[in-house]
């Protein structure tokens, strides 16, 4: 974006004489650009374009003025073109530079998203500026400039706004930092519960084992049909324990069992393909927010359409040198729209599956996508495999 603006400045500035609107035209120039390279908020990047225009021109007006106190020659005059001379051009720039580390200062942890309201308070004030800087030099020029008056208005502008950027941003973090506190716990909260699980289903799993064996000796030494009918029953019920994916991972096998049973009470159809069995380097606490989040938000999804339109495919495992997950599930889509519609109404906690998920991909220099179409909504996650280190 620099590189282009910097072309198309130039374009305009040597191949275009007449200069009246060269400050709207640089503002559409500014916004446009920032529209195409950039991924934010509209109103954010508005807002930021118009304080790239708004700032430096305050800084020259005021090198303008300072330096037009103390000396004699301001600009000088070239085939009928006037242009500063080269002191100020070269203040100019400094008190540029200076400004811009500021504000870097200042907004490098600026991760607030403007909304309506705000953004219309800064807009105002941008505006305001605006009028001052050209007032100002007007009255310059007429030889009625009051430098004192004009410089405590402009300090007080720009630090109202700048304040009023910082507080909202500042409110925003610490209700992030709430947010971020919330999901650590329901994330601790969610791998004990599964910790607890996998104790259990040992339990069972060895009581299972030994009444296994018990009703197999038992069904050879009856003679009597209702007592052989009843041991059939209570094999077909224990079976259950022994229908559940095995994986390679224990955290994630309770996982899918727990969902499969979940998925099933819903009549939702649960289709698992999943391998982990090399995958060892990814946490029990990470492998409970990946697949619990994913197939909870995925289940939410299913169980508010019609029962024949009730699926979801989950498929995990080694892909070269990658471990991929996907998780597939119909959901309710607006005609036109290409976002699949939530059901959720706490907006504070909505979202918490997806964007721990994605923490929990990026802890691993993975990335994790979502894209909805044709009422169908597909997250993929790509986790590198970290190389084995031979000793």
């Amino acid at each position: 974006m620099p590189a282009a603006f910097v072309v198309l400045a130039y374009f305009w500035t040597w191949m275009i004489v007449d200069g009246t609107y060269k400050m709207t035209i640089q503002i559409i120039l500014i916004v446009t650009l920032a529209l195409v390279f950039y991924k934010g908020s509209v109103f954010n990047i508005i807002a930021s374009a118009l304080m790239g225009l708004m700032i430096p021109a305050a800084c020259e007006s005021f090198t303008l003025i300072g330096v037009g106190l103390f000396a004699d020659t301001i600009s000088v005059n070239v085939s009928g073109i006037i242009f500063a001379s080269l002191p100020v051009y070269m203040i100019c720039i400094l008190v540029n530079i200076i400004a811009a580390l500021l504000l870097h200062f200042l907004l490098r942890n600026f991760r607030y998203q403007l909304r309506k309201n705000d953004f219309i308070v800064v807009l105002l004030f941008e505006f305001v500026t605006f009028l001052f800087i050209n007032n100002s030099i007007v009255h310059f020029l007429m030889g009625e400039y009051n430098e004192t008056l004009d410089l405590i208005i402009m300090l007080l502008s720009t630090a109202f706004m700048l304040l009023f950027l910082y507080l909202k941003n500042n409110y925003y973090l610490q209700e992030q930092e709430q947010k971020d506190k919330i999901q650590i716990a329901q994330l601790q909260q969610q791998f004990v519960y599964y910790q607890e699980k996998l104790k259990d289903e040992e339990k069972i799993r060895s009581v299972y084992h030994d009444m296994k064996n018990h009703l197999l000796i038992l069904q050879r030494q009856i003679n009597s049909p209702e007592t052989a009918e009843m041991v059939e029953k209570i094999q077909s019920q224990v079976a259950v324990y022994e229908d559940y994916e095995h994986t390679g991972n224990d955290i994630l096998d309770i996982i899918l069992k727990e969902k499969s049973e979940k998925a099933r009470e819903k009549h939702i159809a649960l289709s698992v393909t999943a391998d982990l069995s090399d995958v060892d380097f990814i946490e029990p606490l990470d492998i409970s927010t990946i697949f619990g989040n994913g197939l909870d938000n995925a289940i939410e999804a299913s169980e508010k359409l019609p029962e024949e339109q009730r699926g979801i495919l989950v498929k995990a495992g080694k892909m070269q040198n990658f471990f991929s997950v996907l998780i597939e599930n119909n959901c309710l889509q607006d005609s036109g729209n290409t976002k699949c519609r939530t059901t959720k109404s706490d907006d504070f906690l909505h979202g918490f599956g997806i964007s721990n998920m994605r923490k929990a991909a990026e802890k691993y220099g993975g990335q994790l996508t979502t894209k909805c179409e044709n009422g169908r909504f597909i997250l993929k996650i790509l986790l590198p495999i970290p190389e084995r280190l031979e000793v």
